[in-house]
């Protein structure tokens, strides 16, 4: 607002200013070009009465032409005297004004200039234009012109009359033009004072939802209103607070999910370690039966923070996938061949149709895992007896894989939610055979890794299949 007023006041002083002296000298030039004209005719022709000594012939024409002109007329030497007055009071008296001083030391054959008189009948000092404008004070214009004969400066012939009513109509413009600025002010600081309200408050909110959000609530939200340079930064800023919630709900559902999974194959393996050392005389084969179990769970330990580790390292960007040429259709085939014991054990059909090499610039380890986690799920939730379908064909320029099963299939419900962490769609049975609900999100990272993508079609009842599109880059 405080700019805002500055910037209206200095332009309305600059227009002010400038309007005020355009008016001034136009009101100056006009008045004195008919002073000059008229002293310079009238210096002319008293000249030659002037250096002849006719006095009382000068005396009276300067009286008959000061009547006509309405002001006075001064005769003064070449020493600044005044010799003859019409108004008949400075005779003898020596006048130092700058339009005489200029003719007579300066050698200028005409003058002109206006002056506010004291009280004295002086001109008014620097230190008196410091004050006010008063109406009762006088004004004159001083219009010299030299006296000459044969090119050489005999005395000065000066022209005074009183210019009040131009100073009047200059001060009245300069009194209107303060009256117009305060009302411009005012109505600037009005006008500032809506604006800025209206633009403050939404950034006051705005402010407000920042100064909470940075206390840790992540719900804050602002409304979404105002100009368009507002509105896209409330739009924006409640996106990114939406994102952060998401963000710090999904760090602490993470924290209490990897908590609760490293807790249970502890307290599982305390139990069974207290079994073994309260029952010294326990039957061997129970024993061995409670190490194997104790094995088993330091084993899903180690996968569990494997899975972790590889997640941290994937988000913290400090993964690099490390290119090399391979054959995708080998990957997938040799992936299918260490799996077949697992499908055989089970009475499982796995069947693998490769339509295409797929030849592959890309990291292979990573994309190994991605068709071990895809096809070792698919085997796990797949009930005995049931079949699993992997195929790899070539699209363009990409790499499609699909891998399909008859099992249960996923409720829709669950299926945006199967690529998060620690996820399950049926806890009690994926901890059972051993998951860790972290292979499809390290699945999803890694595909996302290599600029693919992966999603999911399932009917509960009917399976599910898993599509993974990777870009083939050559190397």
């Amino acid at each position: 607002m405080l700019a805002f007023l500055l910037i209206v006041g200095v332009s309305y002083f600059a227009v002010a200013t400038s309007l005020i002296g355009l008016v001034g000298d136009y009101l100056l030039n006009d008045r004195m070009l008919k002073d000059r004209a008229s002293t310079d005719k009238l210096a002319a022709e008293l000249a030659p009465l002037y250096t002849s000594g006719r006095i009382s012939d000068l005396q009276n024409k300067l009286e008959a032409h000061g009547g006509e002109l309405g002001g006075r007329l001064i005769l003064l030497d070449e020493t600044g005297k005044v010799q003859l007055d019409s108004f008949s009071e400075l005779n003898g008296k020596r006048l130092e004004l700058p339009e005489v001083v200029s003719i007579l030391a300066m050698g200028k054959a005409a003058d002109y200039g206006v002056h506010e008189l004291t009280g004295d009948g002086k001109p008014r000092t620097l230190w008196d234009y410091l004050r006010p404008y008063d109406p009762d004070s006088e004004w004159v214009s001083y219009c010299s012109a030299a006296l000459t004969k044969n090119g050489v400066i005999q005395g000065v012939l000066l022209y005074s009359s009183p210019v009040k009513d131009m100073m009047q109509r200059l001060s009245s413009l300069q009194s209107r033009m303060i009256l117009y600025f305060l009302l411009a002010a005012v109505a600037a600081m009005v006008i500032a004072l809506v604006f800025s309200r209206l633009l403050t408050k939404p950034l006051a909110a705005l402010t407000r939802s920042i100064q909470r959000m940075g206390r840790g609530d992540f719900s804050v939200r602002v409304p979404v209103k105002g100009s368009s340079e507002i509105r896209r930064l409330s739009e924006t800023f409640n996106t990114m607070s939406e994102k952060l919630e998401m963000l710090d709900t999904s760090r602490n559902q993470f924290v209490s999910n990897a908590s609760h999974e490293l807790k249970t194959p502890l307290a599982t393996m305390k139990i069974l370690l207290e079994g073994i050392i309260y029952q010294p005389d326990m039957d061997p084969e129970m024993r061995t039966e409670f190490l194997t179990d104790i094995n088993r769970e330091i084993d899903r330990l180690n996968s569990i923070i494997s899975d972790l580790l590889t997640l941290v390292s994937m988000d913290s960007k400090a993964m690099r996938l490390k290119r090399t040429t391979f054959s995708l259709a080998q990957v997938v085939s040799d992936t299918a061949r260490l799996l077949m014991p697992v499908a055989e054990r089970n009475h499982q059909e796995l069947k693998i149709v490769l339509n295409d090499k797929c030849e592959m610039y890309a990291d292979c380890p990573k994309l190994t895992q991605v068709c071990y986690n895809l096809m070792e799920n698919a085997l796990k939730y797949t009930q005995e007896g049931g079949s699993i379908r992997v195929r790899l064909i070539r699209s363009g320029r990409d790499a499609v894989l699909t891998v399909s099963d008859n099992g249960p299939g996923i409720p829709k419900e669950d299926q945006t939610h199967i690529f998060d962490r620690f996820y399950r769609v049926d806890k009690a049975r994926s901890r059972d055979t051993g998951g860790t609900g972290l292979g499809l999100s390290i699945v999803h990272q890694m595909v996302l890794m290599h600029g693919g993508s992966i999603s999911v079609e399932s009917e509960e009842g009917h399976g599910s299949t898993f599509t993974v599109e990777l870009p083939i880059h050559q190397g």
